[in-house]
């Protein structure tokens, strides 16, 4: 297993990798919207941090020398369900077909008061 850090995205806020590769994939830890920067949120809404939250996916996945177009799954944590319309349309920009699987789930509390997190697994 090899561990994969990006200083363009936010460090880990507990005892995990932003990502690791194993047998040719790359696991890429839940991304809340930090941006790198300042520590704090992109912003407070939905559309900002989804953006925030995808940039730090395609961080760290340059940081192993692949593009967004490698993903093969994603797993999105809403705290509202609410949110998934303008959720997918920022999905949306930074996919292309074929799209990777997904699952989307609203949960009751995210880390640090988050409105999003999403993780990504990447194959060679």
């Amino acid at each position: 297993m090899e561990v994969i850090n990006s200083n363009k995205a936010p460090e880990a806020i507990g005892p995990y990798s932003q990502a690791v590769e194993s047998n040719g994939f790359v696991f890429v830890s839940g991304q809340l919207p930090i941006d790198r920067n300042t520590g704090e949120f992109a912003g407070n809404d939905i559309e900002s941090q989804t953006k925030q939250s995808l940039d730090n996916v395609k961080a760290i996945l340059e940081e192993a020398e692949l593009s967004m177009s490698k993903v093969i799954k994603t797993v999105i944590l809403l705290d509202n369900m609410d949110d998934f319309l303008k959720v997918n349309e920022i999905y949306a920009t930074y996919f292309n077909e074929p799209y990777p699987a997904r699952a989307s789930y609203e949960v009751s509390r995210l880390p640090k008061g988050a409105l999003i997190e999403i993780e990504a697994v990447a194959s060679r």
